[in-house]
């Protein structure tokens, strides 16, 4: 990848991340652990990948997104206050009664394309928008990102073999797998493991990327857009927490939001980060 490209998607991450801490800390609760694990897969697809633009954002052309794994709004609702959906100060508002942006994604919300957070069923969504595309003979794309113990679902396997019979190789699934759930890590709770082996045998082109590295994840995106005849299933290692210290790989943080002083490190931190990237 182009430095001064990854350099730009790097800073718009970090961006996004503060945007998921203040979104949170405001709120009180939330999900920050699995929203900063996705933060720069969700800069990639917003910045870089997907054909959107945020003045016409009901154009039928348009690529879609669904977030199974819903209770990480917090970075949904920062990359699209980033890419100019809404206003930034919005984040503040999150959870709030009467506000724009409640605690999973909601259709009525400018940019976001289905309601999720019931987990297992936004893939299942995803399958009809890109069996729509088919039937409609379009040519967007359509994006959904599950969490790891989401996959747990059994609902995600029915969508798994229906997008496979049905050939929709519009359709790109996101597997988070940063490898711990609420009640702990994944494979001690109920192992999805082998994850790329299971959609692989449900007929899926499967690749693996580095969730952190927008290298890794450029070359898998490009991978993912060749493959035709089959849906694909992007398997990102990543890192719970990613970009504050104190989170990274901790399973509390999934339901708590940090308190005054856990956010003002959180922010230093981020802060401290976005002026080296900038300078």
């Amino acid at each position: 990848m182009d430095g001064n490209k990854k350099k730009s998607l790097q800073i718009t991450a970090c961006k996004v991340r503060k945007g998921i801490i203040e979104g949170v800390y405001n709120a009180k609760s939330g999900h920050p652990g699995g929203s900063l694990s996705i933060a720069d897969l969700l800069t990639y697809l917003y910045f870089e990948k997907m054909n959107i633009n945020p003045e016409d954002s009901e154009n039928p052309e348009r690529d879609r997104f669904v977030l199974s794994k819903g209770h990480c709004a917090p970075a949904l609702y920062s990359v699209l206050a980033q890419k100019g959906y809404f206003a930034e100060k919005e984040l503040k508002n999150l959870r709030h009664i009467g506000a724009m942006l409640q605690g999973h994604p909601c259709i009525h919300i400018n940019g976001v394309d289905m309601s999720s957070g019931s987990l297992g069923q936004g893939i299942s969504a995803a399958c009809g928008m890109a069996l729509a595309g088919k039937i409609d003979n379009k040519s967007y794309k359509v994006y959904t990102v599950l969490g790891d113990g989401e996959i747990e679902e059994g609902q995600v396997w029915e969508a798994a073999m229906f997008a496979a019979h049905m050939n929709l190789d519009n359709l790109v699934a996101i597997v988070d797998n940063n490898g711990l759930q609420i009640d702990g890590p994944v494979t001690e709770v109920c192992s999805p493991e082998p994850i790329t082996d299971k959609f692989a045998a449900f007929g899926w082109h499967v690749i693996t990327m580095d969730a952190h590295d927008f290298d890794s994840i450029e070359k898998a995106f490009d991978e993912a857009g060749k493959v035709t005849g089959k849906p694909v299933a992007i398997i990102q290692k990543s890192v719970k927490g990613k970009g504050v210290s104190f989170m990274e790989n901790q399973v509390s943080w999934h339901g708590t939001a940090p308190n005054e002083e856990q956010y003002k490190q959180a922010m230093s931190e981020l802060d401290a980060k976005l002026k080296e990237l900038e300078g």
